[in-house]
């Protein structure tokens, strides 16, 4: 049995760790921490965990995880990740770290785009960005492993294959993406109050969101192409999901067909990819509390247009799920183990 840790066990994308993790059958969280909580069990805080996680919330200490697990998991927001993130590193630990901070392989963008002054330079540029259907071998074999952001998921696999086979006849792409509230994570903030994003629909980040440029570089770093993408999201009143819809110029003559087939040489044998039949497209009821991806096409011939549709669960596919499958890669289990369930439908 793999022994994990899940460090900053209490926020969402830790909470979903431990769910994901608990029917995992060759891997148990065995070391959780939060600064907050510290000092209770996790089931006290989340009470639906009772009987099923138990575990006593820690303080942080690289050497006791390093002597008792196998992997960690670090769960921290952006900057609070760095200095915790190369502690573990530092004493030969793998690491899977779910911030932004080592996504971005020229920190002058991260610094640029987070605000904050990056001081790990090579490490940045040695870790592996976590997008198993394009980077699995570099995967399998890092000690660091950035997870993507939700909306960079959602937006680059579909794109991927496309821009590889030159189908993208023009930049920018226009991504118009619309994610639930988690995915501004746990802290309370006004904004995110109940009272003021239900029954409501708003853009942000119109100006410019770091999820942007990070879209960019994992698609230069996967096809060598240099591309444009033109990216709004949006906050909607439900608890977990993204749907991106996706606007790209390509030329009179592709078919549905010719997409089709693009996809299923790229994506035929992925365990977390489905494509969608003809004149059908996903929402993110289709994949609510899993791993997959779910994608659908159509090809406007009226305005030289495709546009595809993709959802995920910004939880799971989105971050801890997609966490856990990277972890699989690299202990060097088949990847869809203790990640196939089946949609939370109602």
């Amino acid at each position: 049995m793999f022994k994990i840790a899940v460090v900053g066990a209490t926020g969402y994308t830790g909470l979903e760790l431990v769910r994901i993790l608990i029917s995992h059958p060759v891997a148990e969280v065995s070391i959780a921490t939060s600064e907050s909580y510290k000092g209770k069990k996790f089931s006290q805080v989340f009470p639906g965990f009772k009987g099923l996680c138990d575990l006593e919330l820690e303080d942080f200490d690289a050497s006791k995880i390093v002597d008792e697990c196998d992997i960690a998991f670090v769960c921290l927001p952006h900057g609070a990740s760095m200095e915790k993130t190369k502690k573990l590193y530092d004493k030969g630990i793998r690491v899977i770290d779910l911030s932004g901070d080592f996504r971005f392989q020229d920190v002058n963008v991260y610094e640029k785009w987070y605000g904050i002054k990056h001081s790990l330079s090579d490490l940045a540029r040695e870790a592996v960005f976590g997008l198993p259907e394009i980077f699995r071998e570099s995967i399998s074999q890092a000690r660091l492993v950035a997870n993507p952001g939700c909306y960079v998921t959602s937006v680059v696999l579909p794109l991927y294959p496309l821009i590889s086979e030159g189908i993208v006849s023009s930049f920018p792409v226009i991504a118009d993406c619309k994610s639930g509230v988690t995915g501004a994570g746990r802290k309370p903030s006004q904004k995110l109050h109940y009272p003021e994003c239900n029954e409501s629909f708003m853009a942000y980040s119109v100006e410019g969101h770091r999820h942007n440029p990070e879209m960019e570089e994992a698609l230069l770093r996967a096809t060598g192409v240099e591309t444009q993408i033109l990216f709004i999201p949006h906050l909607i009143p439900m608890n977990r999901g993204i749907l991106s819809t996706l606007y790209i110029d390509v030329d009179k003559d592709v078919e549905w067909s010719d997409i089709r087939s693009i996809y299923d040489k790229y994506y035929k044998e992925e365990p977390f990819i489905r494509l969608c039949e003809k004149g059908v497209f996903p929402s993110t009821k289709d994949v609510r509390g899993t791993n997959f991806c779910d994608i659908g096409w159509e090809v406007r011939k009226e305005r030289n247009k495709l546009v595809i549709v993709s959802v995920i669960d910004n939880l799971v596919k989105g971050a801890s799920g997609q966490a856990v499958q990277n972890m699989n890669i690299m202990l060097g289990l088949d990847e869809s183990v203790g990640l196939l369930d089946a949609p939370l439908w109602i």
